[in-house]
């Protein structure tokens, strides 16, 4: 029994398994800014091992307990932008107890999404209690903390609500969510903008809350006193299935349906809104930029106010011809930003945008233009993009 006893507290050792070895809470008692960090010496709930493991100096450690696997690598281009890394998978080494490790890094303070590749199957990090869901398959969350809260983090501040909404569309005949948020001190007395805010290809409505915390930025905006109180309506913008065949060709049109019939008279008949075109403002991230463009720009009766996020359109003389060649556009439009982030100016998203920012300079159509961040077409980037320039700068012009 002692000859049992010593052999489990050497293996315990070997997996990092010890409190001196300084583990990861990964706790979920509190909105933590730094849940990955050692604080207890506790391996998370129903885990094996401690991954991912997150140090002061920002670098992170990944475990993995897989005796009988060939090959274990780190991959997700949100995290391998972040360690400069481009998009190939970085490789573990593993011990002789069949526990791959490994340690990179340091990493910029931010949230990573990221996956593991085991014997080439995609899967998400078993240990570590922070997983997403979206549209696509799903993915673990590395939070890599700085010395304090950030703006994207719960702080003690007013907070606002979000509401869960689940209604029927005639449109897509179904039941259908939307998550609305309202800010702290809200009152049905008063009335207020709207901004609809919208996902990409991979979004669901809740991603905007729990990848890309809107409603703490919000929150941690106006508590600074650098944003005007809003509302925050983030509707399912998936209107049909993403590998369809034409939804290039259907998905503009059935969207705008759904905007139209639903989204907004919900919005409307729930909550004091400005039900102006100046009172209300949609944005959106990669697919939510292209249906801000093409469905809000076609709307200019139901909208004056726009964020394209990490989107664009190589041809936007043909596709955006009836905007860019209205006489009265700046008339019209209060407050158009395009903005993406600094890693992903130079790849394929990039030329998008820069074929539009082009295209509304030759128009001399009023916009503001903004990269920034370390991020790339990833959460990252759209955090950074809503916190340091997009909300603070909307309705500006609103009386």
């Amino acid at each position: 029994m002692k000859q049992k006893s010593k052999s489990l507290m050497i293996l315990g050792l070997a997996l990092g398994l010890s409190i001196s070895n300084g583990i990861a809470q990964q706790a979920n008692v509190n909105l933590e800014f730094d849940p990955q960090r050692d604080k207890e010496g506790l391996i998370p709930f129903s885990a094996r091992i401690n991954s991912p493991e997150v140090h002061d100096d920002r670098t992170v450690t990944f475990r993995l307990i897989a005796p009988e696997a060939k090959e274990v690598k780190l991959a997700g281009i949100a995290l391998l932008t972040g360690l400069g890394k481009g998009n190939e998978p970085i490789p573990f080494s593993k011990n002789q107890e069949g526990v791959w490790t490994l340690t990179v890094g340091p990493l910029p303070a931010d949230i990573y999404a990221y996956h593991f590749h085991i014997d080439g199957v995609q899967v998400t990090d078993p240990s570590n209690t922070y997983a997403a869901f979206t549209a696509m398959p799903p993915y673990s969350q590395l939070v890599v903390h700085g010395d304090g809260p950030a703006f994207y983090d719960a702080k003690q501040v007013p907070h606002g609500n979000v509401t869960r909404h689940v209604y029927h569309s005639e449109v897509t005949d179904g039941e259908r969510e939307m998550y609305v948020y309202t800010p702290p001190g809200y009152s049905a007395n008063k009335k207020y903008p709207v901004l609809y805010l919208l996902g990409g290809s991979g979004e669901l409505p809740s991603n905007w809350i729990f990848d890309g915390r809107a409603n703490f930025i919000m929150d941690n905006l106006l508590a600074e006193g650098k944003a005007k109180p809003m509302i925050i309506a983030v509707p399912n913008n998936q209107v049909l299935h993403r590998n369809h065949p034409e939804h290039t060709e259907l998905t503009f049109d059935i969207f705008e349906k759904e905007l139209k019939n639903h989204v907004i008279p919900l919005v409307d008949q729930n909550y004091s809104t400005i039900q102006t075109p100046k009172g209300r403002a949609l944005s959106g991230l990669s697919m939510g930029g292209r249906h801000s463009m093409f469905v809000g720009f076609r709307s200019l009766d139901q909208f004056a106010n726009f964020g394209i996020l990490s989107a664009g359109d190589t041809e936007p003389e043909t596709s955006l011809s009836y905007f860019l060649n209205d006489p009265e556009i700046n008339q019209k439009v209060d407050y158009l930003f395009i903005g993406q982030g600094t890693a992903e100016a130079n790849g394929f998203f990039g030329a998008r945008v820069e074929a539009l920012v082009n295209a509304l300079e030759a128009h001399e159509i009023e916009h503001e233009y903004y990269d920034g961040g370390h991020g790339g077409h990833d959460w990252s980037t759209w955090r950074h993009l809503l916190y340091y320039r997009f909300l603070p700068n909307l309705w500006q012009k609103l009386d």
